[in-house]
């Protein structure tokens, strides 16, 4: 095939109006897909930065469990043997480590349930990107075979991921 000939045949292909519209339905699906993978990996990141948070939390809800212990330790020996007033000290600290590690249990499964919650989400997202990458596959069949059926599968699977995709931030 001559170069003439091969120009002519890509310019009539150009101008076949069912390759226009499923080339313009790939570029749609590919700039979700793009911007559903980016969330995803967003939601990913929250999700190990909160459990990370959370995992500090139960850190420091361990360490402030331990002084509760040593304050208990300090005044039941310090009870037993002459410092009454020593030991009233540490029966207060104990006390006071005994609230604030109620807090920090508090705080820390807060961000355990928000580390799930966006580890759910980024699910959601995964499954989305998977659907849409179907799409553009379905969509270059469409192309190639030149049939239908191909292109509706394709804006149907695109449909569906999008719709997973969003659905992330509609269903809590």
């Amino acid at each position: 095939m001559s170069i003439e000939e091969e120009l002519h045949e890509h310019a009539s292909h150009a101008q076949n109006p069912f390759d226009k519209r499923v080339a313009a339905t790939m570029a749609g699906l590919a700039a979700a897909l793009a911007i559903v993978t980016v969330m995803g990996h967003m939601a990913t990141t929250e999700e190990i930065v909160h459990q990370q948070r959370a995992s500090d939390q139960w850190s420091f809800f361990q360490a402030k469990s331990i002084r509760r212990y040593e304050s208990e330790i300090a005044r039941d020996v310090l009870s037993t043997v002459q410092g009454a007033e020593k030991a009233k000290v540490y029966a207060k600290n104990a006390e006071r480590y005994a609230k604030e590690t109620e807090e920090i249990q508090k705080q820390a499964k807060e961000l355990e349930a928000e580390s799930k919650h966006k580890g759910q989400e980024a699910i959601r997202l995964e499954f989305g990107e998977v659907f849409l990458e179907v799409a553009i596959v379905l969509a270059s069949l469409a192309i190639l075979t030149k049939r239908e059926p191909f292109w509706f599968a394709a804006l149907a699977s695109g449909g569906l991921g999008l719709a997973i995709a969003a659905s992330t931030y509609f269903i809590h």
